[in-house]
C-alpha cells in the first residue's frame, strides 16, 4: 500500500464493497461453526505487569493490600503481591474474543464455576484455552444459539491459574448475515 492512490486504501469503517478487491474482516466463529469438545488455544499469551495490576486494582476501587502493598504482601503466605484475580478473569475471557466471539456474540449471559487454583504474579505470562462444552439453538430467539465455554488460564509453566464457565448468546451465520449494520447496510 503506497498511500498515493486512493484505491489503495481500505475504508476506515466497515468494509465497503467495490474496487474489485476481496476484503476479509476478522471475526469470531458463528454458533454453527463452534465445535463441542475442541480445544481452542488463544495466542499470543499476555505477560502481566505490575502496572497492569496497579491500574486495574485502583480503577476498580479494590484496595486489597495483596495487590498494592509490596512490603505487607512479602509477609503473607505467597511472599509477594498477587495479580488481581478479576484482572486474570477479564484477561482470560478477553484472550478468547478474537478467535471465538468477535462480532458474532449477541450477549454474555453469565459466568459460573470461577476458580483461581494458583496465583498469577507480576511477570507471569497468561495463556488461555477454551473448550466448547455445550451448545443449543435458542427456543425463543430464532437464528441464535447459546454456547457454553470452559475457559482455562495457565501460566508460562502450565500451572492452571484460572478457570471459568461462560454462557454466550451467539448468532448463527445465516441469521447474522440477514441483519443490517449500525448504518442500516446489509453485510456483503
Amino acid at each position: 500500500m503506497t498511500g498515493t492512490d486512493p484505491t489503495d486504501r481500505l475504508p476506515a469503517g466497515p468494509a465497503a464493497p467495490g474496487g474489485g478487491r476481496r476484503v476479509i474482516e476478522q471475526r469470531g466463529l458463528y454458533f454453527d461453526e463452534l465445535e463441542e469438545g475442541v480445544l481452542y488455544a488463544h495466542r499470543p499469551g499476555r505477560t502481566v505487569t505490575e502496572t497492569d495490576n496497579v491500574l486495574f486494582t485502583t480503577l476498580t476501587m479494590n484496595t486489597q493490600a495483596l495487590h498494592l502493598d509490596a512490603a505487607w504482601s512479602a509477609g503473607q503466605p505467597f511472599g509477594q503481591r498477587l495479580m488481581n484475580s478479576m484482572f486474570t478473569l477479564a484477561t482470560m475471557v478477553g484472550q478468547s474474543v478474537t478467535q471465538l466471539t468477535q462480532g458474532t456474540i449477541i450477549a454474555q449471559l453469565g459466568l459460573t464455576d470461577v476458580s483461581f487454583p494458583h496465583p498469577l504474579y507480576h511477570g507471569d505470562t497468561l495463556y488461555t484455552e477454551t473448550v466448547i462444552t455445550g451448545k443449543r439453538l435458542s427456543a425463543s430467539r430464532p437464528g441464535q444459539g447459546i454456547a457454553t465455554m470452559e475457559h482455562t488460564g495457565r501460566n508460562q509453566d502450565g500451572a492452571v491459574v484460572a478457570r471459568a464457565t461462560r454462557s454466550c448468546l451467539m448468532w448463527t451465520r445465516a441469521a447474522h448475515q440477514d441483519q443490517p449494520d449500525a448504518q442500516g447496510r446489509m453485510p456483503v
